[in-house]
């Protein structure tokens, strides 16, 4: 199918969506940095007006409009203002709601936080519902976690497919476990993605990368090699050859008083990721250390370096890598999802 992304980023739903065959005729993204980045990558860029003033007639026809609209008024590590007049990054999911008005599309894929669930118990969720189900469009949805499909992070999230009425309704979920604990998809063994290595144990899964991981220590947490790591130990930088596949065991501990584990579970990376060294992830190596932006494309399973050069090749910074990642889809889920479209 033709598709348009809104809310593009770095292009997570692009590279998933292209990999299952399907192809990108418009997207948009308002950040410069994140545009800078995707550009570098598919070598065009984004239209970078904000969506409030693009007028359905000024994008391309197509066959399926996707993006995940901004999370932070939903998530639980947002303020969950939700469609609040305060921050108006909520009120964006009603320009996705005034484009398929204007252009009838007949396939629509979204994503947003978990939270999106719950938030104002549950009438926002309904105010969604009932928006698009005016609009024309059959729903289904499901909370899908990445940590199913191929990479080890624990991550999250709501997925929402619609077609308008008139239009075969795809069976696309339950879509459920792709890659199990063991890395079985579909009854055969099958090597993990992107170079991350989950042998077969709960002990071997990440939390959520996502954006306020990195607003002080308090919100550090670490990652080692199976041996218990002691608080306040010094992080060093890898040597090279040392960005650990084997980056996904955690530990039981925690500096400061960050939330418990659940389980074998790391909490949360937020997409805050980048407003401070200090509260970058840990790994225990030969040393204890962060986790380095290479790893936290591929607990996104985006190929390594993706967030590496802004669009004329100089670099980007570290704490940006960090945020982008974390603010990003993770490409396997959409590319299964894709195959199902």
């Amino acid at each position: 199918m033709k598709f348009i992304e809104l809310f593009a980023g770095i292009g997570g739903f692009r590279l998933g969506l292209e990999k299952s065959g399907h192809q990108c005729v418009w997207s948009n993204e308002f950040q410069a940095k994140a545009r800078s980045i995707y550009e570098y990558n598919f070598k065009e860029s984004p239209d970078g007006r904000d969506i409030r003033t693009v007028q359905p007639d000024e994008i391309p026809d197509c066959d399926l409009l996707v993006g995940g609209f901004p999370c932070a008024t939903f998530s639980v590590a947002g303020r969950r203002t939700g469609f609040g007049t305060e921050d108006t990054r909520g009120t964006l999911f009603f320009e996705i709601c005034r484009i398929l008005a204007g252009k009838r599309i007949p396939y629509l894929f979204l994503e947003n936080v978990k939270g999106l669930l719950n938030h104002d118990g549950g009438r926002t969720f309904g105010v969604i519902l009932a928006s698009l189900d005016e609009l024309g469009y059959d729903l289904q949805w499901e909370c899908l976690n990445s940590k199913n499909f191929g990479v080890p992070q624990n991550r999250e999230r709501v997925f929402i497919i619609g077609n308008l009425r008139g239009h075969p309704r795809p069976k696309v979920f339950p879509l459920g476990r792709c890659f199990t604990e063991d890395g079985i998809q579909d009854g055969k063994k099958q090597g993990i993605k992107q170079g991350i290595q989950t042998p077969n144990s709960k002990k071997f899964v990440i939390g959520t990368l996502c954006n306020r991981l990195y607003e002080g220590d308090t919100n550090n947490f670490y990652i080692e090699d199976g041996i218990s790591g002691q608080a306040g130990q010094t992080a060093t930088e890898p040597s090279d050859g040392e960005q650990a596949n084997d980056i996904v065991r955690t530990t039981q501990w925690r500096r400061n008083h960050f939330r418990d584990i659940k389980g074998d579970y790391t909490p949360t990376l937020t997409a805050n990721m980048g407003t401070g060294g200090n509260n970058v992830p840990y790994i225990k190596g030969s040393n204890l250390r962060k986790l380095t932006p290479v790893e936290c494309e591929r607990l996104q399973s985006f190929p390594d370096d993706w967030t590496k050069y802004y669009w004329d090749g100089s670099l980007v910074p570290d704490s940006q890598r960090y945020e982008r990642c974390g603010r990003a889809v993770t490409v396997n889920v959409i590319y299964e999802i894709g195959k199902k479209l």
